[in-house]
Protein backbone atom coordinates (compact mmCIF):
# COMPACT_ATOMS: atom_id res chain seq x y z
CA UNK A 1 0.00 0.00 0.00
CA UNK A 2 1.13 3.53 -0.71
CA UNK A 3 0.26 6.11 1.93
CA UNK A 4 0.35 9.88 1.89
CA UNK A 5 0.84 11.17 5.43
CA UNK A 6 0.62 14.93 5.82
CA UNK A 7 2.52 16.45 8.74
CA UNK A 8 5.39 13.95 8.99
CA UNK A 9 7.71 16.54 10.53
CA UNK A 10 5.07 16.79 13.26
CA UNK A 11 4.57 14.77 16.42
CA UNK A 12 1.94 12.18 15.46
CA UNK A 13 2.86 12.05 11.76
CA UNK A 14 6.48 11.23 12.62
CA UNK A 15 5.44 8.24 14.77
CA UNK A 16 2.82 7.02 12.29
CA UNK A 17 5.24 7.09 9.37
CA UNK A 18 7.65 4.87 11.31
CA UNK A 19 4.89 2.41 12.24
CA UNK A 20 3.69 2.01 8.63
CA UNK A 21 7.23 1.83 7.23
CA UNK A 22 8.13 -0.87 9.73
CA UNK A 23 5.06 -2.79 8.52
CA UNK A 24 6.42 -2.58 4.98
CA UNK A 25 4.18 0.06 3.43
CA UNK A 26 5.31 2.83 1.08
CA UNK A 27 5.01 6.29 2.62
CA UNK A 28 5.22 9.74 1.08
CA UNK A 29 5.34 12.37 3.83
CA UNK A 30 4.73 16.06 3.38
CA UNK A 31 5.10 19.01 5.76
CA UNK A 32 5.52 22.77 5.33
CA UNK A 33 7.91 22.90 8.34
CA UNK A 34 6.39 26.15 9.62
CA UNK A 35 7.70 27.97 12.67
CA UNK A 36 4.67 27.59 14.97
CA UNK A 37 7.19 25.93 17.28
CA UNK A 38 10.92 25.19 17.15
CA UNK A 39 11.76 24.03 13.63
CA UNK A 40 14.90 22.35 14.97
CA UNK A 41 12.69 19.72 16.60
CA UNK A 42 10.89 19.19 13.29
CA UNK A 43 14.18 18.77 11.45
CA UNK A 44 15.36 16.40 14.19
CA UNK A 45 12.28 14.22 13.65
CA UNK A 46 12.98 14.18 9.91
CA UNK A 47 16.63 13.33 10.58
CA UNK A 48 15.52 10.44 12.80
CA UNK A 49 13.50 9.26 9.78
CA UNK A 50 16.56 9.41 7.51
CA UNK A 51 15.71 12.71 5.81
CA UNK A 52 18.74 14.98 5.33
CA UNK A 53 17.90 18.60 6.20
CA UNK A 54 20.41 19.88 3.63
CA UNK A 55 18.53 18.16 0.79
CA UNK A 56 15.11 19.62 1.62
CA UNK A 57 13.78 22.09 -0.96
CA UNK A 58 10.21 23.10 -1.77
CA UNK A 59 8.35 20.45 -3.80
CA UNK A 60 11.49 18.32 -4.28
CA UNK A 61 11.27 14.68 -3.07
CA UNK A 62 13.96 13.53 -0.65
CA UNK A 63 14.57 9.81 -0.17
CA UNK A 64 15.17 8.46 3.31
CA UNK A 65 18.55 6.94 4.14
CA UNK A 66 16.88 4.83 6.85
CA UNK A 67 13.67 3.59 5.19
CA UNK A 68 13.89 2.60 1.54
CA UNK A 69 10.14 3.07 1.09
CA UNK A 70 9.97 6.59 2.56
CA UNK A 71 10.05 9.85 0.61
CA UNK A 72 9.59 13.32 2.08
CA UNK A 73 8.43 16.45 0.24
CA UNK A 74 8.34 19.95 1.73
CA UNK A 75 4.92 21.20 0.69
CA UNK A 76 2.03 23.27 2.02
CA UNK A 77 -1.55 21.94 1.97
CA UNK A 78 -2.70 25.38 0.88
CA UNK A 79 -0.73 25.02 -2.39
CA UNK A 80 -3.45 23.41 -4.49
CA UNK A 81 -1.47 23.01 -7.72
CA UNK A 82 1.42 21.31 -5.90
CA UNK A 83 -0.99 18.97 -4.10
CA UNK A 84 -2.72 18.02 -7.34
CA UNK A 85 0.60 17.34 -9.04
CA UNK A 86 1.70 15.12 -6.15
CA UNK A 87 -1.53 13.07 -6.24
CA UNK A 88 -1.31 12.71 -10.02
CA UNK A 89 2.27 11.46 -9.78
CA UNK A 90 2.02 9.12 -6.79
CA UNK A 91 -1.44 7.49 -7.12
CA UNK A 92 -1.95 7.01 -3.37
CA UNK A 93 -3.97 4.13 -1.94
CA UNK A 94 -4.65 5.81 1.41
CA UNK A 95 -4.32 9.42 2.59
CA UNK A 96 -3.86 10.25 6.28
CA UNK A 97 -4.15 13.99 6.88
CA UNK A 98 -2.48 14.98 10.15
CA UNK A 99 -1.10 18.37 9.06
CA UNK A 100 -2.92 21.18 10.84
CA UNK A 101 -2.49 24.40 12.69
CA UNK A 102 -2.73 23.06 16.22
CA UNK A 103 -3.37 24.64 19.60
CA UNK A 104 -6.50 26.02 21.25
CA UNK A 105 -4.93 29.13 22.81
CA UNK A 106 -2.99 30.15 19.69
CA UNK A 107 -6.29 30.29 17.76
CA UNK A 108 -7.20 33.34 19.85
CA UNK A 109 -4.05 35.08 18.62
CA UNK A 110 -3.73 34.05 14.97
CA UNK A 111 -7.12 32.83 13.69
CA UNK A 112 -6.19 33.19 10.00
CA UNK A 113 -3.60 30.40 10.29
CA UNK A 114 -6.40 27.97 11.21
CA UNK A 115 -8.48 28.87 8.18
CA UNK A 116 -5.53 28.67 5.77
CA UNK A 117 -4.36 25.22 6.88
CA UNK A 118 -7.28 23.49 8.59
CA UNK A 119 -10.01 24.65 6.21
CA UNK A 120 -8.50 25.72 2.87
CA UNK A 121 -5.78 23.08 3.08
CA UNK A 122 -8.33 20.36 3.83
CA UNK A 123 -10.43 21.38 0.83
CA UNK A 124 -7.35 20.79 -1.32
CA UNK A 125 -6.94 17.32 0.19
CA UNK A 126 -10.59 16.51 -0.56
CA UNK A 127 -10.35 17.84 -4.11
CA UNK A 128 -7.20 15.83 -4.75
CA UNK A 129 -8.92 12.67 -3.47
CA UNK A 130 -11.81 13.45 -5.78
CA UNK A 131 -9.59 13.98 -8.82
CA UNK A 132 -7.33 11.01 -8.06
CA UNK A 133 -9.51 8.54 -6.13
CA UNK A 134 -8.14 6.81 -3.03
CA UNK A 135 -9.35 3.78 -1.09
CA UNK A 136 -9.62 5.75 2.16
CA UNK A 137 -9.08 9.26 3.51
CA UNK A 138 -8.35 9.40 7.24
CA UNK A 139 -8.03 12.82 8.87
CA UNK A 140 -7.32 14.32 12.27
CA UNK A 141 -10.19 15.86 14.15
CA UNK A 142 -10.01 16.68 17.87
CA UNK A 143 -11.72 16.17 21.21
CA UNK A 144 -12.01 19.97 21.20
CA UNK A 145 -15.08 19.66 18.95
CA UNK A 146 -17.13 18.62 22.01
CA UNK A 147 -16.87 22.22 23.24
CA UNK A 148 -19.66 23.15 25.64
CA UNK A 149 -20.89 19.54 25.88
CA UNK A 150 -20.67 18.35 29.50
CA UNK A 151 -22.18 14.88 29.04
CA UNK A 152 -19.48 12.32 29.93
CA UNK A 153 -18.01 10.27 28.37
CA UNK A 154 -17.95 12.13 25.07
CA UNK A 155 -19.62 10.04 22.37
CA UNK A 156 -19.45 10.47 18.61
CA UNK A 157 -23.26 10.32 18.73
CA UNK A 158 -23.30 13.57 20.76
CA UNK A 159 -24.19 16.92 19.23
CA UNK A 160 -21.03 18.99 18.70
CA UNK A 161 -22.49 22.28 17.50
CA UNK A 162 -21.08 24.44 20.31
CA UNK A 163 -17.28 24.77 19.86
CA UNK A 164 -15.38 27.01 22.28
CA UNK A 165 -12.43 27.94 20.04
CA UNK A 166 -11.77 28.56 16.36
CA UNK A 167 -9.43 25.55 16.43
CA UNK A 168 -12.37 23.36 17.48
CA UNK A 169 -14.61 24.96 14.86
CA UNK A 170 -12.02 24.29 12.15
CA UNK A 171 -11.87 20.60 13.14
CA UNK A 172 -15.64 20.29 13.16
CA UNK A 173 -15.66 21.89 9.70
CA UNK A 174 -13.34 19.10 8.51
CA UNK A 175 -15.90 16.51 9.59
CA UNK A 176 -18.71 18.35 7.78
CA UNK A 177 -16.64 18.80 4.63
CA UNK A 178 -15.58 15.15 4.64
CA UNK A 179 -19.19 14.02 4.88
CA UNK A 180 -20.10 16.17 1.89
CA UNK A 181 -17.40 14.53 -0.25
CA UNK A 182 -18.32 11.05 1.00
CA UNK A 183 -21.93 11.74 -0.02
CA UNK A 184 -21.25 13.47 -3.34
CA UNK A 185 -18.26 11.53 -4.62
CA UNK A 186 -18.37 8.27 -2.64
CA UNK A 187 -14.95 8.94 -1.04
CA UNK A 188 -14.58 6.78 2.10
CA UNK A 189 -13.58 9.16 4.92
CA UNK A 190 -12.87 8.63 8.61
CA UNK A 191 -12.30 11.40 11.16
CA UNK A 192 -10.33 10.76 14.34
CA UNK A 193 -11.01 12.82 17.44
CA UNK A 194 -7.71 12.73 19.34
CA UNK A 195 -7.71 13.13 23.12
CA UNK A 196 -4.66 14.94 24.64
CA UNK A 197 -1.85 13.08 22.91
CA UNK A 198 1.55 13.03 24.65
CA UNK A 199 4.84 11.14 24.51
CA UNK A 200 8.38 11.21 23.08
CA UNK A 201 9.05 13.76 20.33
CA UNK A 202 6.00 15.75 21.49
CA UNK A 203 5.19 19.38 20.73
CA UNK A 204 6.89 22.04 22.90
CA UNK A 205 3.61 23.95 23.29
CA UNK A 206 1.90 21.04 25.07
CA UNK A 207 1.53 20.78 28.85
CA UNK A 208 4.00 17.97 29.49
CA UNK A 209 6.77 19.76 27.59
CA UNK A 210 6.04 23.09 29.29
CA UNK A 211 5.98 21.41 32.71
CA UNK A 212 9.30 19.60 32.33
CA UNK A 213 10.98 22.75 30.96
CA UNK A 214 9.81 24.81 33.94
CA UNK A 215 10.65 22.14 36.52
CA UNK A 216 14.13 21.69 35.00
CA UNK A 217 14.73 25.43 35.41
CA UNK A 218 13.29 25.42 38.95
CA UNK A 219 10.49 27.71 37.75
CA UNK A 220 6.79 27.36 38.67
CA UNK A 221 4.48 25.47 36.32
CA UNK A 222 1.17 27.07 35.33
CA UNK A 223 -1.73 24.96 36.58
CA UNK A 224 -5.00 26.13 35.05
CA UNK A 225 -8.45 25.97 36.62
CA UNK A 226 -6.58 25.69 39.95
CA UNK A 227 -5.81 22.07 39.12
CA UNK A 228 -9.49 21.09 38.80
CA UNK A 229 -8.96 19.60 35.35
CA UNK A 230 -9.37 16.11 33.97
CA UNK A 231 -7.89 14.97 30.70
CA UNK A 232 -8.10 11.70 28.80
CA UNK A 233 -4.32 11.64 28.29
CA UNK A 234 -3.44 9.26 25.44
CA UNK A 235 0.05 7.97 24.71
CA UNK A 236 1.27 8.56 21.15
CA UNK A 237 2.15 4.89 20.60
CA UNK A 238 -1.49 3.99 21.28
CA UNK A 239 -2.67 6.77 19.00
CA UNK A 240 -0.68 5.64 15.96
CA UNK A 241 -1.64 1.98 16.46
CA UNK A 242 -5.26 3.17 16.44
CA UNK A 243 -4.72 5.24 13.29
CA UNK A 244 -3.16 2.25 11.54
CA UNK A 245 -6.12 0.03 12.42
CA UNK A 246 -8.65 2.67 11.41
CA UNK A 247 -6.88 3.20 8.07
CA UNK A 248 -7.28 -0.53 7.44
CA UNK A 249 -11.01 -0.32 8.30
CA UNK A 250 -12.69 1.38 5.34
CA UNK A 251 -16.22 2.69 6.06
CA UNK A 252 -18.96 1.48 3.74
CA UNK A 253 -21.93 3.40 5.10
CA UNK A 254 -24.53 2.20 7.58
CA UNK A 255 -27.80 0.76 6.22
CA UNK A 256 -29.37 1.41 9.65
CA UNK A 257 -28.61 5.15 9.54
CA UNK A 258 -31.74 7.28 9.42
CA UNK A 259 -32.24 10.94 8.62
CA UNK A 260 -35.22 10.92 10.98
CA UNK A 261 -32.83 10.41 13.91
CA UNK A 262 -29.39 11.16 12.47
CA UNK A 263 -26.28 9.83 14.24
CA UNK A 264 -23.55 12.49 13.82
CA UNK A 265 -20.74 9.90 13.97
CA UNK A 266 -21.87 7.76 11.03
CA UNK A 267 -23.89 7.99 7.82
CA UNK A 268 -25.54 6.20 4.91
CA UNK A 269 -22.47 7.49 3.00
CA UNK A 270 -19.00 5.90 3.45
CA UNK A 271 -18.25 8.18 6.41
CA UNK A 272 -17.26 7.53 10.03
CA UNK A 273 -15.93 9.42 13.06
CA UNK A 274 -14.10 7.77 15.98
CA UNK A 275 -12.82 8.91 19.34
CA UNK A 276 -9.26 7.83 20.10
CA UNK A 277 -8.57 8.29 23.78
CA UNK A 278 -7.46 6.28 26.77
CA UNK A 279 -11.07 6.29 28.05
CA UNK A 280 -9.65 6.83 31.52
CA UNK A 281 -9.58 10.51 32.54
CA UNK A 282 -6.78 11.54 34.87
CA UNK A 283 -6.74 14.49 37.27
CA UNK A 284 -4.25 17.11 36.15
CA UNK A 285 -2.60 17.01 39.57
CA UNK A 286 -2.09 13.23 39.21
CA UNK A 287 -0.54 13.81 35.78
CA UNK A 288 1.83 16.33 37.34
CA UNK A 289 2.51 13.82 40.10
CA UNK A 290 3.55 11.20 37.53
CA UNK A 291 5.96 13.73 36.03
CA UNK A 292 7.38 14.65 39.45
CA UNK A 293 7.95 10.95 40.16
CA UNK A 294 9.71 10.38 36.84
CA UNK A 295 11.91 13.46 37.37
CA UNK A 296 12.53 12.85 41.04
CA UNK A 297 11.66 16.48 41.73
CA UNK A 298 8.62 18.33 43.11
CA UNK A 299 7.20 21.12 40.93
CA UNK A 300 6.51 24.63 42.08
CA UNK A 301 2.93 25.43 41.09
CA UNK A 302 1.23 28.66 40.03
CA UNK A 303 -2.53 28.14 40.27
CA UNK A 304 -4.47 30.01 37.57
CA UNK A 305 -8.12 30.24 36.37
CA UNK A 306 -9.49 28.30 33.39
CA UNK A 307 -8.21 29.73 30.12
CA UNK A 308 -10.47 31.07 27.37
CA UNK A 309 -11.41 28.33 24.90
CA UNK A 310 -10.45 25.55 27.31
CA UNK A 311 -12.71 22.92 28.91
CA UNK A 312 -12.45 21.47 32.44
CA UNK A 313 -12.66 17.79 31.44
CA UNK A 314 -12.44 15.34 28.54
CA UNK A 315 -13.41 11.65 28.50
CA UNK A 316 -13.56 9.51 25.36
CA UNK A 317 -16.15 6.83 24.68
CA UNK A 318 -14.17 4.43 22.46
CA UNK A 319 -16.87 1.76 22.11
CA UNK A 320 -17.06 2.14 18.32
CA UNK A 321 -13.28 2.01 17.93
CA UNK A 322 -13.08 -1.19 19.97
CA UNK A 323 -15.98 -2.80 18.10
CA UNK A 324 -14.74 -1.96 14.60
CA UNK A 325 -10.96 -2.35 15.02
CA UNK A 326 -10.56 -4.51 18.14
CA UNK A 327 -8.34 -1.87 19.73
CA UNK A 328 -8.45 0.35 22.80
CA UNK A 329 -5.55 2.58 23.88
CA UNK A 330 -4.33 1.44 27.30
CA UNK A 331 -0.86 2.84 28.14
CA UNK A 332 -0.96 4.19 31.70
CA UNK A 333 -0.01 7.80 32.41
CA UNK A 334 2.82 6.62 34.68
CA UNK A 335 4.34 4.53 31.88
CA UNK A 336 3.82 7.13 29.16
CA UNK A 337 5.18 10.05 31.18
CA UNK A 338 8.26 8.02 32.16
CA UNK A 339 8.93 7.28 28.46
CA UNK A 340 8.61 10.97 27.64
CA UNK A 341 11.05 11.95 30.40
CA UNK A 342 13.53 9.32 29.18
CA UNK A 343 13.35 10.73 25.63
CA UNK A 344 13.54 14.35 26.81
CA UNK A 345 16.67 13.76 28.86
CA UNK A 346 18.37 11.91 26.00
CA UNK A 347 17.37 14.43 23.33
CA UNK A 348 18.25 17.57 25.27
CA UNK A 349 21.12 15.95 27.19
CA UNK A 350 19.54 16.98 30.50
Amino acid sequence: MKYLITGTAGFIGFHLAHLLLERGDFVVGIDNINDYYDVNLKFARLSESGIDKEKIQDHQPVSSSRFEKYTFVKMDLADKSAMMALFEKEKFDVVINLAAQAGVRYSLINPTAYIDTNVSGFVNILEACRAYPVKHLVYASSSSVYGANTSMPFSTSDNVDHPLSLYAASKKSNELMAHTYSHLFNIPTTGLRFFTVYGPWGRPDMALFLFIEAISKDEPIQVFNHGKMKRDFTYVGDIVEGIKRVADTVPAGSPEWSGDDPDPGSSYAPYKVYNIGNSNPVELMDYIGALEKALGKVAKKEMLPLQAGDVPATFADVTDLMRDTGYKPDTSVETGVAKFVEWYRAFYKK
